[in-house]
C-alpha cells in the first residue's frame, strides 16, 4: 500500500491543498498533479461517478503522486468499503453530527482490532493479495488510511466537543455551504453569523490539538490558513473560472494596448 504523504504532511503541521472533482475524467486529476496539488477529493456525494469511475480516477492520481481522497455518497459503511476497497487513501464523510456518527465512520474505516470495515482478499487496495501479507496490509491501512470526518450542520456544531474526543479521525471538515444552509443562510458562508461560527468551530477544533480543515476559493483558503486549517481544497469550477477571469483580463487589456495594424493587401505570390 502507498504511503499517504498528505496524511504525513499534516501530522507535521503543513497544510495540505487539493481539488475536488465531481465529473469522471482521470485526465483531470493527472493535470491536477501537474499543477502542484497535493491531494483530489474525488465526489461521489455530488457527482457523477460510478464506481468504475473512481477506481480510474484512483489510479490516475497515484500515477500523478497525488493523494486521491474520496467522498461517498453517505456515512453508510457500505458507501465507505467500496470506495475504500479501490484503493482511495481515505474518505471524506459526509454529515456526521453527532460522536456516534465519527466513531462509526472510523470503525467503517479501520480493520480490527481499531475498526470493522469488512476485509477481503485481492482488492485493489490489498494490491490484490500479491507481494504482501493479509496482516501487513491490514497493519498499513489502519496506518495510512485518512480519516474526515465532515461538520456542515448546526446539530455538528453543538456536539462538536463531543465529536473532537473520538479517536482515530484524522481531520474535522468544517463545511460553509451546508452549514450556511443549515444556519438559515443558504449560499451566503460570509455572512457574519455564518462564518463567526466557522471560526469558532476552527478555534474549538486547534484547541483540542486537532486538525481542522475547509474549502472555498482561493481568498478564503488563504483566510482558512491563517485560522490554522491545513487540510483545504477548492472546487474544479472555481479554479476554472479564476483561471478564465485572469486569461480574460489579460487577453482584453493586451487587445486594447496593442490594436491589430491594418491589414496588408496581400500579393498575387501571398501564402496562408
Amino acid at each position: 500500500m502507498r504511503q499517504n504523504t498528505m496524511k504525513a504532511k499534516l501530522r507535521s503541521g503543513q497544510p495540505a491543498l487539493g481539488v475536488s472533482i465531481m465529473i469522471p475524467c482521470p485526465q483531470i486529476i493527472e493535470m491536477i498533479g501537474k499543477l502542484g496539488f497535493d491531494w483530489v477529493m474525488i465526489d461521489c456525494e455530488h457527482g457523477t461517478l460510478s464506481l468504475e469511475s473512481v477506481a480510474l480516477m484512483v489510479m490516475a492520481a497515484e500515477a500523478s503522486g497525488i493523494v486521491p481522497i474520496v467522498r461517498p455518497q453517505t456515512k453508510d459503511p457500505d458507501a465507505i468499503l467500496r470506495v475504500l476497497d479501490l484503493g482511495a487513501l481515505g474518505v471524506q464523510v459526509p454529515h456526521v453530527n453527532t460522536a456516534d456518527d465519527a466513531r462509526h465512520v472510523v470503525e467503517s474505516v479501520k480493520y480490527h482490532p481499531a475498526g470493522q470495515r469488512g476485509l477481503a482478499l485481492g482488492t485493489r487496495a490489498s494490491d490484490y493479495g500479491l507481494g504482501v501479507s493479509t496482516a501487513e496490509y491490514v497493519r498499513q491501512a489502519n496506518d495510512e488510511t485518512l480519516v474526515c470526518v465532515q461538520l456542515e450542520e448546526v446539530e455538528a456544531l453543538r456536539n462538536l466537543e463531543a465529536i473532537l474526543q473520538v479517536q482515530g479521525v484524522d481531520v474535522f471538515f468544517v463545511g460553509p455551504s451546508d452549514l450556511s444552509q443549515s444556519m438559515g443562510y443558504p449560499g451566503q458562508a460570509n455572512a457574519p453569523a455564518v462564518r463567526s461560527a466557522i471560526n469558532s468551530a476552527f478555534a474549538a477544533i486547534r484547541s483540542a490539538g486537532r486538525v481542522p480543515g475547509s474549502a472555498g476559493s482561493a481568498d478564503l483558503i488563504a483566510e482558512f490558513v491563517g485560522e490554522g486549517c491545513l487540510y483545504l481544497y477548492t472546487h474544479l469550477p472555481r479554479l476554472l473560472a479564476a483561471g478564465a477571469a485572469r486569461f480574460m483580463r489579460t487577453v482584453k487589456v493586451g487587445h486594447q494596448a496593442n490594436p491589430a495594424p491594418p491589414a496588408a493587401a496581400e500579393s498575387p505570390r501571398s501564402s496562408v
